[in-house]
């Protein structure tokens, strides 16, 4: 993996959203299933990967600093996410609904987006104006990300796993 430098975590973040957008245009533009299912599985691992290092180190370093509500939310978005890029993974293109499961998802990751890079009262916003160090957060979360990157490439993640959204039948 090539390194790159972020300034803080939020930095890093938002290059992880740039990518996925960018991974999104080019499945728009992909034609063969092969090169479909190749940019719809870079999405997914992309996403899991970003998913995990919020959850595991960004988000709790934050909680009880900000508003609960955009907190809330954004697990409950992320898992919303984990069901599509679950199934995405688990399907082919020629499979129905493939192509719509790609777009609801790129829509979905567009709205969560939007919500923590809103200027002023975005969750990366409301971060900023605490005293966490996003530099400390940054590295920390480089460091996991380095280490989820290698076990994609080596033999694959997991399948992603809510942690908000209860999938058992009622």
């Amino acid at each position: 993996m090539a390194e790159q430098s972020y300034t803080d975590a939020i930095a890093l973040l938002k290059a992880d959203h740039r990518k996925v957008e960018d991974l999104f245009e080019q499945f728009e533009g992909a034609r063969s299933s092969a090169s479909k299912q190749k940019i719809a599985n870079q999405i997914c691992t992309e996403l899991k990967i970003h998913t995990m290092i919020e959850e595991e180190i960004f988000y709790p370093a934050f909680r009880g600093l900000i508003e609960d509500d955009l907190m809330d939310e954004a697990y409950v978005e992320h898992d919303g996410a984990k069901v599509l890029i679950n199934d995405i993974v688990a399907g082919q293109p020629e499979d129905d609904f493939y192509d719509a499961k790609v777009t609801v998802l790129s829509e979905e990751i567009k709205h969560h987006v939007h919500e923590e890079e809103m200027p002023s009262e975005g969750m990366f916003a409301q971060c900023r104006k605490t005293d966490v160090d996003l530099v400390a957060l940054r590295d920390a979360m480089l460091a996991r990300k380095q280490e989820l990157t290698a076990q994609a490439q080596s033999g694959g993640l997991p399948p992603a796993k809510p942690t908000a959204v209860n999938l058992q039948p009622a």
